[in-house]
């Protein structure tokens, strides 16, 4: 029996896959009775995303899926946790299996930087915020700093083709191709992926 895994899917969870969010939200929300009453969000998490987290590691077993996919993930963890989240995809992963993997491209937004640099007022802050990086308000409400603890919307490291396949190659994948929209050989993957999330982005499709 086939198994495709999908880590860090927020709300965009896809049928026929396993879908995975670490989100504290969802956590809260799965709460027997208690996570009913829960109505801050205008949406909740659909009923096939489970709490994973991919870093610990998540429910399944090793060597057991065929696919795996995450987008717009990576970003948010800290460099040495990519490691561990790259080693522990690759255990999930069976022999040959496919890793496809979407995250903001820092060079082509560097190179939006520089074209922009001599034509707008605040090149820097533009960059900033395209990147994710830096904090621009700061919440120092008691739910503002738990919320910064235990979430991870932050951008934390951004990546380039270059050093994400180097990172994708040092955790033991291979074949390690930039990929386009859609352009899996394994057309499962076209339930998980969206093509508005593949702009400004670099992505990557490897095997075990």
């Amino acid at each position: 029996m086939s198994l495709y895994v999908q880590y860090g899917c927020g709300f965009s969870s896809a049928d026929g896959w396993k879908n995975y969010d670490a989100s504290p939200t969802l956590r809260f929300e799965r709460i027997p009775i208690l996570g009913k009453l829960y109505v801050k969000n205008e949406q909740r998490f659909p009923k096939n995303v489970s709490y994973g987290d991919i870093i610990t590691g998540l429910p399944e077993k090793e060597d057991s899926c065929d696919g795996i996919y995450c987008s717009h993930v990576l970003e948010h963890l800290a460099y040495q946790d990519l490691k561990t989240a790259l080693k522990n995809t690759y255990k999930l992963l069976k022999t040959n299996g496919i890793f496809r993997c979407v995250v903001p491209d820092l060079k082509k937004l560097a190179e939006k930087y520089l074209k922009n640099y001599n034509v707008i007022n605040d090149p820097a802050s533009e960059f900033m915020r395209a990147t994710g990086l830096g904090i621009e308000n700061r919440n120092t409400s008691l739910m503002g700093i738990l919320k910064e603890i235990s979430g991870n919307s932050k951008h934390l490291w951004m990546w380039d083709e270059k050093s994400l396949i180097n990172e994708l190659t040092n955790a033991g994948f291979t074949n390690c191709r930039r990929c386009e929209f859609n352009d899996s050989e394994d057309k499962n993957f076209i339930a998980v992926e969206q093509d508005d999330r593949f702009v400004d982005a670099v992505a990557i499709e490897c095997r075990k």
